[in-house]
């Protein structure tokens, strides 16, 4: 028996995904770089950094989703109220974290590695079991507009595409086919 098609389907957006942020880092000049993005106060590249780290959060989330799935509700509904409380100081540590990283990692070394991580997580998507996609957890809503207050395994492989499609719009970069929104179908694992 194949795989979800479900499951396929999220795996072939974290590769378009991978592909589009390669064409963004190919196609960008220094100049571009260093523009400012488009409703945000990030350069592109600074920008482009926060939509790498959107893909690198993931695997802290599944980790501590797989261990608060565990548990009973009480704890990650106490956990995300917990963060939902310092939601000012992390949206402060998110803001300045993408400005260094933007500094930091060059679009080399963005390439390299949303390449692995990606990877990473296609091989994870494939190796979870339904029963393992079902473990979930409380998180907080102030952190994310894409967070809900109670996600999935399946739910958080969804995630890093649709942090990645939100920003990708407000990149100012001058390669329209990599900037202009897709239709493409938001895939669901159920």
């Amino acid at each position: 028996m194949g795989p979800d098609p479900d499951t396929e389907a999220v795996r072939e957006q974290m590769g378009q995904d991978r592909a589009t942020f390669r064409r963004l880092l190919d196609s960008a000049t220094d100049a571009d770089l260093r523009r400012p993005s488009n409703g945000t106060k990030w350069t592109n590249q600074q920008l482009l950094f926060h939509m790498l780290f959107g893909y690198l959060i993931v695997r802290t989330l599944l980790l501590l989703t797989k261990l608060f799935g565990r548990l009973p509700d009480r704890f990650s509904r106490a956990f995300a109220r917990l963060l939902d409380a310092m939601r000012r100081p992390f949206h402060v540590i998110n803001y300045l974290g993408s400005r260094v990283g933007g500094r930091v990692f060059g679009p080399a070394r963005m390439g390299r590695t949303l390449d692995r991580v990606i990877a990473n997580l296609q091989g994870h998507l494939t190796r979870e079991s339904p029963t393992a996609l079902r473990r979930a957890m409380h998180y907080p809503t102030s952190w994310d507009p894409f967070f809900k207050d109670y996600m999935t395994l399946a739910d958080l492989y969804c995630y890093p595409t649709q942090h990645f499609d939100h920003h990708r719009r407000q990149l100012s970069l001058d390669d329209p086919r990599a900037t202009a929104p897709t239709s493409r179908r938001r895939a669901k694992l159920s």
